[in-house]
């Protein structure tokens, strides 16, 4: 199982950014997909979190209305689209998923929310 995360980088306040997950080594489509995010000093929390077939997404509280997870089962591929960026939302933002019982992680990308 692999899991490539890209897109991440420096934004102002106010600003967007789109994440994309490369994933590999297992079946896509058969599992539900997580974007987490580790601020410094803090614990690794779950930001977004999409079923199998893409048809139910959940969200942190912190980010309702603001982000949007989605998928492309035909490319293996899970997205997170970040806008009205706070510098709260500053952190390495993970991908995410419970395959075969294990936790799979990606090498994380960096979001740096300042002006």
């Amino acid at each position: 199982v692999q899991l490539v995360e890209s897109g991440g980088g420096l934004v102002q306040p106010g600003g967007s950014l789109a994440l994309s997950c490369a994933a590999s080594g297992f079946t896509f489509s058969s599992y539900a997909m997580n974007w987490y995010r580790q601020a410094p000093g803090k614990a690794r929390e779950l930001v977004a979190a999409i079923t199998s077939a893409g048809d139910s997404t959940n969200y942190a509280d912190s980010v309702k209305g603001r982000f949007t997870i989605s998928r492309d089962n035909a490319k293996n591929m899970v997205y997170l689209q970040m806008s009205s960026l706070k510098p709260e939302d500053t952190g390495v933002y993970y991908c995410h998923s419970r395959v075969w019982g294990w936790n799979y992680w990606g090498q994380g990308t960096q979001v740096t929310v300042s002006s």
